[in-house]
């Protein structure tokens, strides 16, 4: 079966290779560790501790996981990898003097991993939320780590697209120690897929116990100082919008609305800076880059476009409204919860899927407003404005909303990384 799987896997990598050459700013980075050639790593007898993120969601995620590993496994070494390079620029922004070690995840070929593994030999693997690499872990396995997922989540689309090899799907499993879902679907769902009921747990999300480091808030009166944000012009702040969700947002905003407000775009991903740049340059409102040179003209600005790694949390703190995007395109959604932790008032669209859980129990506690699902692309954006007029001439609600939604991210039952930390250390000891 992992025969057929490697087949599969190099015929994908050929017909991804124009790709590779096509957008090699994206994905040359990396390359050669992910294809095993990692710098020098001295070994001084201590354990390792692996623990994998794929980009930035997830290492943000990991910030409060990271902090317990250290404190409470201090005779462990730690190295963090990644597979995106926005992924990898966060994790050695945050973690560089907690890792001992910040790498590219290898490609999942038996010999890159085995490369990965006979380099940096690991004692125990976390795995974050759902990166299932069946290579990986099956040699992990075989060298004599532990492998763990973390954090765990499975929504009911990657289900579905695992129970298509189910058969093969029992056999990685087989080879993964523990996992620790953040929700009782996301256990349910990985136990069906062939996991021992005895190595899973629920621990909860980590996410939900995010908090802003020193720098993090420094960054924020950067940002208030330079663009001279006051609740006077409220900021909306379009969080990880996906093609075209920025015209949605733009749309909602024409007319009065876009002139009682400020607006920041902060697109998910990195590539699209310049393409989201030409398409508000089109548009009537002014524009300014936060990566460019500080101007007088930025406190007048109507828009920023936040085209910077790792910035967003900061902005949050800023916002009277937080829209989340991947959100108004089949897309699934993008996380709520650090908004959330700053108590912001949150929309989002309709397609939330990716984060089923968190919406139902955000909608519940009308801790969040989300849009209905429109027939049409201007009723999308007719009830994106609708709940941003709203919120805007309403400022009770934004407060209720926000405050709702600090309540869910501080109450007393979370405590996932308390949790995680309790299982890895019996994980160990057996």
């Amino acid at each position: 079966m992992y025969l057929f799987y490697s087949i599969l896997l190099s015929l994908a990598f050929l017909l991804m290779t124009p790709l590779f050459l096509m957008r090699r700013e994206k994905y040359a980075s990396g390359f050669s560790q992910r294809l095993g050639n990692y710098p020098d790593f001295e070994h001084d007898g201590r354990d390792v501790i692996w623990l994998h993120c794929v980009s930035v969601g997830e290492t943000n995620a990991a910030r409060p996981l990271v902090d317990a590993l250290r404190k409470e496994f201090p005779n462990h070494r730690l190295i963090i990898s990644t597979t995106t390079k926005t992924g990898q620029e966060l994790a050695r922004k945050i973690f560089e003097d907690k890792a001992d070690a910040i790498i590219y995840f290898p490609f999942d070929f038996k010999f890159a991993v085995r490369r990965a593994l006979d380099h940096f030999k690991p004692s125990l693997v976390l795995l974050m939320e759902t990166e299932i690499w069946p290579r990986f872990i099956h040699e992990a396995k075989v060298s004599g780590a532990v492998v763990a997922i973390v954090n765990g989540r499975m929504s009911q689309k990657s289900f579905r697209r695992y129970s298509r090899l189910r058969a093969f799907m029992n056999r990685v499993l087989g080879d993964t120690d523990l996992a620790l879902m953040q929700y009782e679907a996301d256990a349910k769902r990985i136990i069906d897929l062939g996991m021992d009921t005895e190595n899973v747990a629920v621990t909860g999300n980590l996410k939900f116990e995010q908090t802003g480091g020193e720098t993090d808030y420094q960054l924020t009166e950067e940002f208030r100082q330079r663009f001279d944000i006051s609740p006077d012009m409220p900021l909306i702040v379009a969080a990880s919008t996906h093609e075209p969700e920025e015209r949605y947002v733009l749309e909602s905003l024409d007319g009065e609305l876009g002139h009682s407000c400020r607006l920041m775009i902060v697109p998910r991903h990195p590539e699209r800076f310049d393409a989201v740049e030409k398409l508000l340059r089109e548009s009537s409102y002014s524009l300014v880059r936060r990566s460019s040179p500080p101007t007088d003209a930025d406190k007048d600005t109507d828009i920023i476009l936040l085209d910077t790694i790792g910035e967003l949390r900061s902005a949050y703190p800023l916002a009277e409204i937080v829209f989340v995007g991947g959100s108004l395109i089949p897309h699934g959604g993008q996380s709520i919860l650090e908004p959330a932790a700053e108590g912001k008032a949150i929309v989002t669209g309709p397609h939330t899927a990716n984060f089923e859980a968190v919406v139902t129990e955000f909608l519940e506690n009308k801790a969040l407003r989300q849009t209905s699902e429109a027939p049409d692309e201007f009723q999308i954006s007719e009830r994106l404005y609708e709940q941003f007029v709203d919120l805007l001439q309403k400022q009770e609600k934004r407060s209720e909303l926000g405050r709702n939604a600090l309540a869910l991210m501080t109450g007393s039952d979370r405590n996932a990384t308390k949790m995680t930390v309790e299982f890895l250390r019996g994980l160990l000891r057996r």
